[in-house]
């Protein structure tokens, strides 16, 4: 059964905070050394050091194994590296095509409710989804975002984006992960999110013509009322090194 869809209180930050740095980071941004980087924005931010932030970037294709991860789920092991990952979660892909966002917020400067967080962040994917006359839904007992597929048969529903966070000093790190147009074959080598009676699905799969420039003004406009303003950031030169064409 399907949950509230909608998010009565937003998860705004106090009224003296300064605006989220937004980045969007182009090319494929290679995983262990971008989470080193976003670990270490995390603590600056703990330690009133840098304002809050969201990175929006790409990965090669990888699998990561979040806290709660079987190793049974690892259905073809040496087809992709796999990533030990800090976040909640199990096994998942990220790839060329799918958005990730690494969300850097500080709970300190918001609510300390980790609940109210996951449903915020769902709560910023079905809004960004419904910009694009797509009907996310969130469920009671699946963290994630879903779409119905009823051209599929009775109760048919697929996965659209996934959510994994992990907290430190009440600062949040890792995120989202939107599929605008991964290749979703590759989803084939893990039980995505330990789940097996569902499937995974896409924008562009679900016949929208959306780019990754699409998909991120929505992300954008869909962030800001949940959780504040943002500003557009250059970004660190650390960061620029980590590109991988």
């Amino acid at each position: 059964m399907a949950s509230r869809n909608t998010l009565d209180i937003p998860f705004l930050p106090r009224p003296d905070s300064p605006p989220v740095d937004w980045l969007v980071l182009p090319g494929l941004m290679p995983y262990e050394a971008t989470v080193a980087a976003m670990e270490a924005r995390a603590a600056a931010i703990a330690d009133g050091k840098a304002p809050e932030c969201v990175w929006l970037l790409e990965h090669p294709p990888l699998y990561t194994a979040g806290t709660s991860a079987q190793k049974t789920d690892l259905v073809q092991p040496g087809r992709f590296p796999v990533h030990e990952s800090g976040r909640g979660g199990q096994y998942t892909y990220h790839g060329p095509g799918q958005r990730v966002a690494y969300a850097m917020l500080d709970l300190s400067r918001r609510r300390q409710d980790v609940r109210l967080l996951v449903a915020s962040l769902e709560a910023w994917l079905i809004g960004t989804l419904w910009s694009f006359h797509v009907r996310g839904e969130r469920r009671d007992d699946r963290v994630g975002v879903w779409v119905r597929r009823p051209e599929r048969g009775d109760g048919a529903e697929d996965k659209i984006a996934a959510i994994g966070i992990r907290l430190r000093r009440w600062v949040s790190f890792h995120g989202i992960a939107l599929n605008v147009d991964p290749d979703l074959e590759h989803f084939s080598g893990i039980v995505p999110c330990g789940i097996r009676d569902h499937g995974v699905t896409s924008l562009v799969d679900l016949g929208l013509p959306v780019t990754m420039a699409d998909a991120d003004l929505a992300l954008r406009a869909a962030f800001e009322p949940i959780f504040g303003p943002t500003s557009t950031a250059a970004g660190p030169a650390a960061l620029a090194d980590l590109r991988r064409e």
